[in-house]
Parts: structure tokens; sequence; C-alpha cells
């Protein structure tokens, strides 16, 4: 246990640190000018990952919005009940299954 926290401490500090370095790095690099162009392009790249996100998003709500009125208790496909249901004690299980 004591081993996962340190690896996820120095995990962190790495996180933390590699985009500070390779900032600093560039920034060394970079002349004043090209400042502006590399502001815009990281604009950009956050634009496209706010996009890419808010796709992501309404994927994942569809498909559980799907989910939500397909199971639904109200829909007729669901008024059957199920083999489970149908015992007296669901956690003991069927005897013939071997439960």
């Amino acid at each position: 246990m004591k081993t996962l926290i340190a690896i996820s401490i120095i995990v962190l500090v790495a996180i933390a640190l590699v985009p500070q370095i390779a900032h600093a790095q560039l920034a060394q690099q970079t002349a004043p000018e090209k400042y502006l162009d590399l502001r815009a392009t990281v604009w950009n790249e956050f634009f496209r990952m706010t996009t890419a996100a808010f796709t992501v998003g309404a994927v994942v709500s569809g498909t559980m919005i799907w989910l939500v009125w397909r199971f639904r208790e109200s829909n007729p496909k669901n008024k059957a009940p199920t083999r489970w249901e149908h015992l007296d004690d669901p956690a003991a299980g069927d005897p013939e299954e071997g439960h």
C-alpha cells in the first residue's frame, strides 16, 4: 500500500513538473514575435479538445438516456417477469443450476 501511495505521489509530481519544464525550454527558444502564434495554437488546441469532450459527453448522455428509456418498468417488453423474479428467494438461486 505504501508503495502504491509513493508511486502515485511521484506520478502526480511528474505530471505537474514535466509541462513546466517543457514550457520553460520552449520559452527560451521562442522569439517574442512567435509567442502570439504559440498562444493562438494553444487556444486552438483547447477549443478542439473542448469540442471533443462535449461530443463524448453527448454520446455518453444519449446512451444513458436510451438505456433508461429502453429498460424502464413501463416498457411493454419488460412486463413479463424474468426467470429470476419467479424465485421466492433470489439469493438462493435455482437448485437445477447448482447454486
